[in-house]
């Protein structure tokens, strides 16, 4: 089986491979230059003020070892463990169950947790959750997600670019000729929804690894896979309100907040959780633990 490290390597590849396609379809160096360096400076300001932004639309509170001594402690035992410098940790005043890390690095990374988790998991499984969370941080899943981010956002400006120019380059369409054109056109628009799903492919693969590597930090895979098995079902009946107000920070989360049977497991950016608790209980089995 490939290792997730590799399969996201891939992925990057290939998204490049494809912001590349566009460039070469459109002709044009220089918008394709221009269209990656916005893309690149919007991501780069959203790297290093991510988790600002993204705690404040949660209305994250921070918490310490005095306001939630039982969540700071565990947060604490698990980072040593895993060898990581002490997380900010935060509680999200929400009755779904969720939670999420974020920060650009491991000396500026923060945890958090909904109210709802806290009601709904038993210690062994929050510490499951908690362990999973800080797999993010260990393995810098925040710059994954934003390199991601970074291509993706620019074959989509790239794309926006192009039709612009198919629009008012009426000397440039009669020297492409209709086959060149249509070519082109075809490349534009398939160009960002191909490269949306390339960057979904990555969350759920970086998902997998944060599974394995929280089972290692906790050493209790089964804890997370219980948690999940909660989770899931919880989140199905009650809604997550930061997530809905924005739908783009919902591939933080552990399990997918927003609702909604209908939608293609193709455009996901959450593996299936029956296939994840599958997976927790062969590594558990890995692990001799019962």
């Amino acid at each position: 089986m490939l290792s997730n490290w590799f399969k996201t390597t891939l992925l990057m590849a290939a998204l490049t491979a494809l912001f590349m396609l566009v460039g070469g379809a459109l002709g044009g160096q220089t918008g394709m230059l221009i269209a990656l360096l916005f893309a690149a400076g919007t991501n780069l300001w959203a790297y290093w003020s991510s988790d600002r932004m993204v705690l404040r639309m949660y209305n994250a509170q921070e918490v310490d070892e005095h306001g939630a001594p039982q969540l700071y402690r565990v947060v604490r035992e698990l980072s040593e463990r895993a060898g990581l410098p002490m997380p900010r940790v935060y509680i999200i005043p929400d009755d779904a169950p969720n939670a999420f890390a974020t920060g650009r690095n491991p000396q500026h990374a923060a945890v958090a947790v909904t109210s709802g988790i806290l009601r709904l998991l038993s210690a062994r499984e929050l510490r499951g959750v908690l362990a999973h969370e800080l797999a993010h941080v260990r393995h810098r899943d925040i710059l994954i997600s934003t390199l991601a981010a970074t291509v993706a956002g620019a074959i989509a400006a790239l794309a926006q670019f192009g039709q612009l120019s198919m629009l008012f380059g009426g000397q440039q369409r009669e020297n492409n000729g209709v086959l060149g054109v249509f070519s082109a056109m075809l490349v534009i628009i398939l160009a960002p929804v191909a490269a949306m799903l390339i960057q979904m492919a990555v969350s759920r693969t970086r998902e997998f690894g944060a599974d394995r590597g929280g089972a290692e930090i906790s050493g209790d895979p089964l804890a997370l896979a219980a948690a999940l098995e909660k989770i899931e079902q919880a989140a199905h009946q009650v809604p997550l309100a930061g997530a809905e107000a924005h739908p783009t920070t919902a591939q933080m989360m552990i399990v997918n907040p927003l609702r909604g049977e209908d939608i293609m497991r193709l455009f996901a950016t959450h593996p299936n959780t029956g296939e994840r608790i599958e997976r927790l209980h062969y590594i558990a089995r890995d692990m001799g633990v019962a």
